[in-house]
């Protein structure tokens, strides 16, 4: 007879580790996490050091959650004893009349909206207070002071450890199939060796990120998930020290063609920067996993323009992928006709929630509820409920709307 587990995770990145950890602390007895690669490897979303962790969104769904967001890391830096956000600030940039214009303007009604601190800058104010840009007149800026810097390889490594010491079982193994049930369900798992065995839950939670998309008709999901290959640079410099953490915010720039996100030093002696969402479109077998200089020299350019003392010799190029939904929004809920599973899909730009995303979805998978709003993140929104809808990729929330809080049996 199978073992049985009470809960089965697919996928132990930034979302399924934490997943893992708060089935632990909702007192869920047998748990286990399924992931292709392992623990810890580098093919997933949380490679690397760094992620942007901010409040600034044009939309409350987002925005609305950041408290619980911040709560959320720091139980788990108090827990593991690991420093997992650097407080940096945030500085989102734009030029008045463009489409960046409108995502900063919406962001600070927004920022408005909730009482969150925030500062409009003018250029000069921005030159003054942060005198490494070079940035037009026609340049304004949005300055959040909790924003900062998610060390996300650690934030992994903490949910992992603690979900193992409070007994959650991982293991190794592709997926290969889903078996939905009344009372359970059954999951395939292809072994190392080869072979293939089957393992039983009363509840399944899927985090499985970019590998979602082979799973999808078993879980009866028939939005399109597109991939997008991406790439960050880091470059050295002489000047290394003007952007410290101390000294230099995370910062976004909404480019009349191109947005361009960027961190202070850390992780690595060298300034990290990335173009958002840059178009190139790939299946799961075409991802890599080196980067290439041709976008290196794309980065190194917007530094040269904008950032000068940031310029300097590559130090390396490392590449990720964007799994987005239609609107770029979550998806978060459970199976209309399986609430007994929960699906999570953080479109490329999750890994700043991801320990309240795991939280959320224990609860949905323990309680069958949440007291988060997460009505905009459902599987019934027309960017996910009808499979022709347009590609967007832009959050279409409408500034304000929080969502509702939805609870599920």
């Amino acid at each position: 007879m199978p073992k049985g587990y009470s809960h089965i995770v697919i996928g132990a990145g930034t979302v399924g580790s934490a997943a893992a950890y708060w089935l632990s602390q909702r007192c869920a007895e047998r748990v286990l996490v399924l992931d292709r690669f392992g623990l810890l490897h580098p093919y997933g979303a949380f490679g690397d050091h760094s992620r942007i962790i901010r409040r600034v969104y044009p939309s409350a769904a987002y925005s609305g959650l950041t408290d619980a967001m911040f709560e959320a890391w720091a139980h788990v830096e108090r827990e593991s004893g690991l420093p997992l956000v650097t407080t940096t600030g945030g500085l989102d940039l734009a030029e008045e009349g463009t489409a960046g214009h409108a995502y900063v303007e919406n962001s600070a009604r927004v920022l408005e909206e909730l009482g969150f601190a925030h500062d409009r800058l003018t250029a000069d104010d921005i030159r003054e207070r942060f005198p490494q840009w070079r940035v037009s007149d026609a340049t304004v800026g949005l300055y959040q002071p909790d924003a900062g810097v998610l060390d996300v390889r650690r934030s992994v490594s903490a949910h992992v450890s603690l979900a193992r010491a409070a007994g959650v079982e991982f293991r190794t193994g592709a997926v290969e199939g889903i078996d939905l049930s009344a009372n359970g369900v059954g999951v395939r798992v292809a072994t190392p060796e080869g072979t293939a065995e089957t393992v039983h839950a009363d509840r399944l939670i899927v985090a499985a990120g970019s590998w979602l998309g082979p799973l999808m008709p078993d879980l009866g999901l028939k939005f399109t998930l597109t991939l997008s290959q991406e790439q960050v640079g880091y470059f050295s410099s002489p000047h290394l020290a003007s952007f410290t953490p101390d000294r230099h915010p995370v910062w976004i720039h909404h480019g009349p063609q191109d947005t361009y996100y960027g961190f202070p030093v850390y992780g690595e002696a060298a300034t990290k920067l990335g173009r958002d969402l840059r178009g190139r479109f790939i299946t799961e077998e075409e991802r890599v996993f080196e980067g290439d200089d041709a976008e290196g020299e794309i980065l190194a350019a917007f530094l040269r323009e904008h950032l000068p003392d940031a310029a300097g010799p590559a130090l390396a190029h490392r590449t990720c992928v964007y799994d987005l939904t239609p609107d770029r929004g979550f998806v978060l809920d459970t199976l209309p006709e399986h609430p007994h599973v929960a699906v999570f899909n953080g479109a490329g730009h999750a890994a700043k929630f991801a320990g309240l995303m795991g939280r959320i979805l224990a609860d949905l998978q323990t309680e069958g509820t949440t007291a988060h709003p997460i009505g905009a993140f459902g599987l019934d929104r027309p960017a996910v409920a009808d499979p022709d809808h347009p590609l967007t990729f832009r959050l279409e929330t409408p500034v304000g709307d929080g969502g509702r809080a939805r609870a599920h049996g």
